[in-house]
């Protein structure tokens, strides 16, 4: 099966050779030079990878990667031409799964492309043996005057309802279903649906901290050199 790609990029040479050489290599490529062709590509059919470069006209990549995951799944590669690392975070933060800074190698676009899509098909089977764990418990897990709703995938503190992001559930799930253990970022990666591999300690701590931020902060312990635990009492 070919995956279908999609380059986002206004520069027509630049879509024009990543497209010729993709499809070589035996993908279906489409393209687009700004937000608004990207989302109507995008909403015509199937898009498994984004190329997406930052530097756009109106909408910038940036943006439009954080709504892009909002959205969906798909996968997200950043193009920049800056290689400062704060743009690179920031872009990792609004949900990109990797990035390459211009002038790139079309060989090693290739090799991030291919490595991102097997991550993404592990990540299926990981989601797949979180949602078997989770139904193998029951409904709810208190802790804390917290209660986490597994299968409404809600979070309630009294009568309030904290919004989470599915990363950010997955990976308070993990920790709930493992209490007072030091989980490594490997092991959490693994409990979520995020698929960078290359910056997984990056990812992680990210999540965590906007966990930490909705949440009680001393509930997620850092313990240095091997991950996190989860300090609460769980009921459940």
């Amino acid at each position: 099966m070919a995956y279908n790609v999609l380059v986002v990029d206004d520069e027509a040479v630049i879509r024009a050779r990543l497209k010729g050489y993709f499809e070589k290599e035996g993908y279906r490529v489409h393209e687009a030079q700004d937000g608004e062709q990207m989302w109507n590509e995008f909403n015509r059919q199937h898009i498994d990878l984004v190329m997406l470069d930052i530097n756009l006209p109106g909408v910038d990549g940036l943006s439009l990667a954080r709504e892009l995951r909002s959205r969906s799944d798909v996968g997200i590669i950043l193009v920049t031409g800056r290689d400062e690392a704060i743009d690179k975070i920031i872009g990792l933060e609004m949900g990109a799964d990797d990035y390459v800074t211009k002038p790139f190698e079309l060989r090693e676009l290739l090799v991030r492309v291919k490595n991102l899509l097997w991550r993404m098909s592990l990540v299926k089977k990981a989601e797949k043996a979180v949602v078997e764990q989770l139904d193998q418990k029951d409904d709810e897990i208190a802790f804390d005057n917290y209660v986490l709703e597994l299968n409404s995938r809600k979070l309630r503190y009294g009568d309030e309802l904290i919004k989470l992001t599915k990363a950010e559930f997955e990976l308070l799930a993990a920790f709930a279903l493992h209490p007072q253990q030091v989980l490594s970022r490997e092991r959490l990666m693994q409990q979520t649906s995020h698929r960078n591999q290359d910056v997984n300690d990056r990812t992680i701590d990210v999540i965590i901290r906007r966990l930490r931020n909705k949440l009680d902060a001393e509930l997620f312990v850092t313990v240095h050199g091997e991950g996190y635990l989860f300090s609460a009492s769980v009921d459940g």
